[in-house]
């Protein structure tokens, strides 16, 4: 009797574990912005839908940094201090992820493009 409850015991345990193992990123997002903000302001800015939709290539941007170094540093690689690469055609209207359609933009002149984009 005291196997069983020993082996009962355990099967609960690995359940148990194996779902807090399955959280996904996905949920852990889902969950921390509902906590965050609250319910409704999340809802109405369906976080959940628009986490990751547009993934940014890091191949493509280590290529527009070889072909135009950083204005600040003249280097081609590394961080660029003062400075973001920016999407010419955002990423969200149909813009490609590629070099071409890639701009070196000052902080400042980033967070007033935000605003309107």
């Amino acid at each position: 009797m005291k196997a069983l409850l020993i082996a009962a015991l355990a099967l609960l345990l690995t359940a148990w574990a194996g779902q807090a193992q399955a959280r996904s990123h996905y949920s852990y997002y889902h969950h921390y912005h509902k906590r965050h903000y609250g319910y409704h302001y999340y809802r109405r800015h369906d976080y959940w839908r628009h986490a990751h939709k547009y993934k940014r290539s890091a191949a493509a941007k280590d290529a527009f940094k070889r072909a135009h170094p950083c204005p600040s540093t003249g280097k081609a690689y590394g961080a660029c201090p003062g400075w973001v690469i920016d999407h010419i055609v955002p990423l969200k209207r149909g813009g490609a992820d590629d070099p071409s359609n890639m701009q070196w933009q000052t902080i400042e002149a980033a967070k007033e493009k935000d605003k309107w984009e």
